[in-house]
């Protein structure tokens, strides 16, 4: 039986530190309060800090830390890890305008779940999403607990492209496009706000171990955030976990 956390190679130039076999929001608040301790520790020849769904993957500069340091290092760190609690956690709202031409499968995703397409709406928007990790693009963010009842399989032809902002359903996962991609999830909205944006200071809105709300709203108010955006004077409303 495989005890956790392990830690192990990964290449010539990264480690990788696993907390666990499984998706779980007790697995990911360990890997928080690990990557955090990481970061504030500023550990010279320390590249980059990556956390994933059961794991954190370090990439380090070998000419400036050897192998045997960065493990040590890491070991030494876990000892100070405990799982991380919800209370405190920010939780992005994110504005999303559902159906119409921002949302075409919408209609569908209500069909298949059995349910009305406002009762669908207020279902993905009604609680926050964890964000267990980021990837596939830049700032897209993989969101854990959408309720079962919307989880309808991705398209079988794929989307060739899809506008920034959209919001979709893959299976059991929910999410944000941060940039025009090709995409087979079902589309239910879109967001005016940039979650991803290459000229801000910290480009990616969010980070793992925040959570996401969105925040259903009428094409006018979407237009009206749009322009904020476009002048720069739009900040996302940011508030803090409770249960």
């Amino acid at each position: 039986m495989t005890e956790y956390p392990r830690i192990l190679a990964a290449g010539d130039s990264a480690i990788v530190v696993e907390f666990g076999n499984e998706i779980s929001p007790e697995i990911n608040g360990r890997i928080k309060s690990f990557s955090d301790t990481l970061k504030e520790t500023k550990i010279p020849g320390i590249t980059d800090i990556i956390p994933t769904f059961r794991s954190v993957l370090i990439s380090y500069e070998p000419v400036t830390l050897s192998y045997r340091e960065i493990i040590q290092y890491a070991e030494k760190l876990l000892k100070k890890v405990n799982e991380v609690k919800n209370e405190g956690r920010r939780v992005f709202r994110i504005p999303v305008c559902y159906g119409g031409e921002f949302g075409p499968d919408l209609e569908d995703v209500a069909k298949f779940a059995g349910l009305s397409v406002e009762e669908t709406i207020l279902l993905h928007s009604e609680k926050p999403y964890l964000i267990y990790m980021l990837g596939f693009l830049p700032g897209f963010a993989y969101l854990g607990g959408m309720d079962s009842r919307l989880a309808m399989p991705r398209l079988k032809n794929p989307r060739l492209k899809i506008e920034a902002g959209s919001v979709g359903i893959g299976g059991e996962s929910t999410g944000i496009y941060p940039m025009a991609s090709p995409a087979g999830w079902r589309l239910l909205g879109r967001t005016p706000v940039k979650t991803y944006d290459p000229q801000r200071e910290v480009p990616i809105l969010y980070e793992a171990g925040d959570y996401i709300q969105f925040v259903p709203i009428d094409r006018e108010e979407y237009d009206s955030i749009r322009k904020r955006v476009e002048e720069g004077t739009y900040e996302c409303e940011i508030a803090e976990y409770s249960e």
